[in-house]
């Protein structure tokens, strides 16, 4: 009898490592750097529109998994958005965001 991985689950020798396939997940390509594509050498604060791509609507920075940045333009994007909110060319949250929670002690 041909021996069974934890609670008799199938291993899939195809991939790396034995790992199986988590559903729901992409296993296909990682997404390539739109900065890295058009050669841009730096990051200008000044140029809005190739920063709001890398802005939530909410007005936070988008994770590097989310935008497929290398880390040097990464880096050189969140340092651009936060010299662009500062200037008063991005906004620093997003048009209708919910109140921020605070702690309050309620005084029963």
């Amino acid at each position: 009898m041909a021996a069974k991985g934890k609670r008799g689950a199938k291993t899939n020798t195809d991939r790396p490592g034995g790992a199986r396939a988590r559903p729901g997940f992409n296993s296909g390509k990682r997404k390539s750097c739109y900065l890295c594509k058009d050669k841009v050498v730096e990051v200008d604060y000044k140029d809005v529109d190739k920063l709001r791509r890398y802005v939530s609507e909410r007005g936070r920075i988008r994770s590097p998994k989310m935008t497929g940045a290398c880390r040097r333009h990464q880096r050189q994007v969140a340092v651009a958005i936060k010299r662009a909110r500062e200037m008063a060319l991005l906004p620093y949250v997003g048009p209708d965001a919910p109140p921020a929670r605070t702690r309050s002690r309620s005084s029963n």
